[in-house]
């Protein structure tokens, strides 16, 4: 038995024999007392009309000392409820006497939040209409309707590509590309350019909206349409968007009559308040609705309140709202077809031990559900939860709706299936959140740097102390941006951005994520112990530090401090994870301020040869533990990103090192020009009797490549599948700037046969005012390995100076021979020395059974079996349907994205 029941069900056994119902039917009347089931035989009593009547008559028994529980059972058929319903104090029940508004035994009501529309006479073209001035709606614009339990399309070009729901249907931005994370001078926010075979013509554009994923795709903004320009084929919108609208950014225009084309197509005209319809199927086949409320129920500042096996649709904001509740219940309803842009199925504000039971939730403008809740400074917990729900194709117009938002202390989301959504499953801000026994699947298909679940910690604080525990998560695609769908875009299952502090990651099953499986973005004291992660698409697991040299510490410092400071001296925090350092002390010797990580007894498993283990940036191993996990690449050499020199076996190679030879301002001996754009200059200079290479800052904008200068050394004779390191001292006289420092093969094309080319990597040096010795570990490929080439004999040293300001500064360069260590190795050495390579043993990893066999080396290193048979939504009574019967979506339709 669920515990968070048990006082409901105790109520309700010690005084069922003096409850007391109410019963409300379509062939009721608000006149009868509202205490039968069905009307009596002479038809002079029965149930009522009117949930209004009911609430009425549950008020009056409140008020006049009733101490027993009340029940209102609905009727199965669908109630309008056009002016909503809502419940406050005067709706209270107790412990003792619990308020519950049900559905009749096991009949179906549907509460709906809006009216019927009748009278359709047919206009043009298959495409009906009808006066909705004369049926309520004058200066009542909708931007919903339902036809046959289903959102219609408003009128929109290019039309909705059923087969294609996710890359079909989009028009893109015309303009000069420009690339996605780079700023751009004097762009502005509202400003559209559309291609001449996309420009349209409408007698109202003022009717018009642009649905459109600004710049970084993250989310869409819906913005209404200002004025056109024809001349310029550019659209002004009457407020900024997120972001720059840019070239090949997607779009559609909806809301012109000249674009309803399409079956499913609606356009309400808010002069003559005409709604005009081209009907999928025949109008008389199926009603017809359009919302007139915001929510159809709210309860505020109620308790012991339940709603249980009611059917809600259409509504502009949500199916319930509870605010300021206490010990409320919404159990084993159904929620489909509400919500605009801003509009979540459910949600709990504020309040405590509220809870939303075995739910099926779907097709919501934005969330699923929102709890929020509990106090901060005390980390007193709401314990609001979501439990045993089904969640699907959620995010209907706004694409960063989620299916589950947490907010606030203290609020839980178990056993819920969740799928089909836009961004992510959960997303959680505030303190000691609770996501346990999930199953997360196929997210992430509308957008990009996403993850199944997702938090960030800029304010230093959130979201310590949440758990996230026992999941099994799995398809996280990510959406591209290039105008065709594209995988993988920056997705992973769980995403700890921004700094992200002090969570658990317990036992977890993740696989086929588009990057990977984990990413911690310089995420600080978080535990990640005894998960199994499979099949990353890039990578199976990265954490990736800030330095306090990047922008995102910089500008995130001010706010991380506020944060830390707010909470520090209160006793409620004195014993949270990682809160005994304020943030500007943090950073290490070298700058790095990721911190306090563990990541072990983990189960890593791939199977592509091209994906890498792991990728971890901008760490101190002394400061974070990644020890005692368990690789399976299944027999492939582990690719981790990381190169260590071994011992080194010989001198120094670089041809003049220190650059000594040669004169003043001029290239020194042995090095020379390889790309030389139009007013370049390099020389040697001399610093403290120092020789130093200097490069000049000479961007060439008129050329797509070869645009930058390039020096590179005389050639150098080195050994296939010998190890090497290359190292130099650099800084620049610009606050910060990217340089290059590497060793190439070149061998231009020749008599028809084709060149070859290889560089060595990584290469990327981020030189600074500071001078600061930047060192690389590579080998040079092998007969049969990738990048060879049997005329691989020559090689030179080259600095890359792509800047477009200021000079670059080298000095002492090394390129020696030393013992090789491969990747794997070179990770153990930072400090990883008792992890292992071996076969994990899954009991059948191709049906995604990832139990582990009895004499799985896994167990040797600590790992515990993870409760897989717990995970997902369970039988109850308090479900509102079972089995669940999953809706079709991505994984039915792989190839319609």
């Amino acid at each position: 038995m669920k515990p968070y029941l048990t006082l409901f069900l105790i109520a309700a056994l010690a005084t069922a024999a003096h409850a007391t119902d109410w019963y409300v039917a379509k062939d009721g009347n608000d006149q009868w007392s509202g205490k039968l089931a069905t009307p009596n035989p002479e038809k002079t009593d029965g149930p009522f009309q009117t949930l209004k009547q009911a609430q009425t008559a549950v008020r009056t028994a409140i008020t006049g000392g009733d101490t027993s529980p009340k029940t209102v059972q609905i009727r199965e058929g669908v109630h309008e409820l056009a002016q909503g319903l809502a419940f406050d104090a005067r709706d209270t029940g107790t412990a003792e006497a619990p308020v519950v508004w049900r559905a009749y035994e096991n009949e179906k009501p549907v509460l709906i939040g809006g009216v019927q529309i009748h009278n359709w006479t047919e206009w043009k073209d298959g495409i009906y209409q009808t006066d909705v001035a004369a049926q309520g709606f004058t200066g009542k614009p909708f931007k919903q309707f339902l036809f046959g339990g289903q959102r219609q399309i408003l009128a929109r070009y290019p039309n909705y590509d059923p087969q294609h729901p996710y890359s079909g249907g989009w028009a893109y931005a015309d303009g000069e590309m420009w690339p996605m994370y780079a700023d751009k001078e004097g762009e502005d926010r509202h400003t559209l350019l559309v291609k001449p075979q996309d420009w349209r013509e409408w007698k109202r554009p003022q009717d018009v909206e642009v649905f459109v994923f600004p710049r970084y795709n993250w989310w869409n903004d819906i913005l209404r349409v200002k004025s056109v320009d024809a001349e310029k084929h550019t659209i002004t919108t009457a407020k900024d968007g997120s972001y720059a609208m840019r070239a090949n950014d997607r779009y559609y225009f909806q809301g012109a009559l000249e674009d309803l084309d399409a079956p499913g197509e609606w356009y309400l005209d808010k002069e003559s308040w005409h709604l005009y319809f081209k009907p999928p199927a025949p109008l008389e086949s199926a009603p017809a609705y359009a919302p007139t409320v915001r929510d159809i129920i709210k309860v505020e500042s109620a308790n012991y309140f339940t709603l249980r096996g009611l059917t809600l649709e259409c509504a502009d904001g949500s199916a319930v709202v509870l605010s300021k509740c206490n010990h409320c219940r919404i159990v084993a309803c159904t929620v489909r077809n509400v919500g605009d842009f801003s509009g979540t199925g459910l949600v709990i504000h504020d309040g405590a031990d509220n809870g939303i039971v075995g739910c099926d939730i779907s097709r919501t403008g934005s969330s699923g559900v929102s709890l929020s809740g509990g106090d901060r400074p005390t980390l007193t917990s709401a314990n609001n939860f979501v439990d045993n729900c089904y969640i699907h194709h959620v995010g209907v117009y706004y694409k960063q709706g989620v299916g589950v938002a947490l907010q606030g202390v203290g609020q839980r989301v178990s056993h819920c299936l969740i799928h089909d959504t836009p961004r992510f499953a959960i997303q959680f801000t505030g303190n000691n959140h609770i996501l346990e026994y999930n199953h997360l699947r196929h997210i992430a298909l509308e957008t990009e740097d996403v993850g199944a679940t997702y938090c960030g910690g800029r304010d230093w604080i959130s979201p310590r102390g949440t758990v996230i525990r026992y999941n099994f998560i799995h398809d996280v695609l990510g959406f591209g941006w290039n105008g065709k769908w594209t995988s993988p875009y920056f997705a992973w299952g769980i995403y700890l951005d921004d700094n992200s502090g002090g969570v658990d990651v317990i036992g977890n099953i993740v696989a086929r994520c588009g990057r990977s499986c984990l990413h911690g973005h310089s995420a600080r004291d978080c535990r990640v112990e005894n998960n199994i992660f499979v099949e990353g698409g890039l990578r199976q697991w990265e954490f990736n530090g800030w330095t306090v040299k990047q922008h995102f510490w910089e500008t995130t410092l001010p706010q991380m401090i506020k944060g830390y400071e707010s909470v520090a001296h209160l006793p409620a925090w004195k014993d949270m994870r990682g809160m005994d350092v304020p943030p500007e002390k943090i950073p290490d010797s070298e700058g790095r301020v990721m911190s306090g990580d563990v990541f072990t007894r983990n189960i890593i498993a791939w199977k592509n040869p091209e994906a890498k283990a792991l990728n971890v940036v901008n760490f101190n191993p002394e400061r974070n533990h990644f020890d005692d996990n368990l690789y399976w690449h299944y027999g492939l050499p582990i690719k981790t990103g990381q190169r260590k020199a071994g011992k080194v076996i010989g001198g120094n190679l670089a041809p003049n090192p220190h650059f000594k030879s040669g004169g003043v301002n001029a290239l020194p001996e042995e090095w020379q020009w390889q790309i030389h754009t139009p007013g370049g200059t390099a020389g040697m200079i001399e610093q403290n009797d120092e020789g130093i290479l200097r490069i000049d800052a000479a961007f060439n904008h008129e050329k797509k490549r070869d645009n930058y200068p390039i020096v590179i050394s005389h050639e150098i004779e080195l050994k296939p599948g010998a190890a090497y390191r290359l190292k130099a001292r650099m800084h620049t006289d610009v606050d910060s700037a990217k340089a290059s420092l590497m060793v190439q093969f070149y061998l231009p094309p020749k008599n028809g046969q084709p060149g070859h080319f290889w560089a060595s990597a990584p290469a990327e040096a981020k030189v600074t005012k500071d001078w600061q010795e930047f060192e690389f570990a590579f080998s040079i490929p092998a007969k049969g390995e990738k990048g060879y080439h049997e005329a691989m004999k020559n090689f030179r040293i080259r600095f890359d100076w792509p800047a477009e300001k200021g000079s670059l500064y080298a000095a002492d360069v090394a390129l020696e021979e030393t013992e090789s260590l491969n990747e794997w190795q070179s990770w153990q050495a930072l400090g990883d020395q008792h992890s292992v390579i071996a076969d994990p043993k899954f009991l059948d990893a191709d049906k995604d059974d990832y139990r582990l066999a009895t004499d799985s080396p896994a167990w040797a290193l600590g790992f515990k079996p993870i409760p897989v048979e717990k995970m997902g939504p369970y039988a109850s009574p308090d479900r509102a349907t079972w089995p669940i019967v999953e809706a079709e979506g991505a994984r039915e339709h792989p190839d319609s994205r």
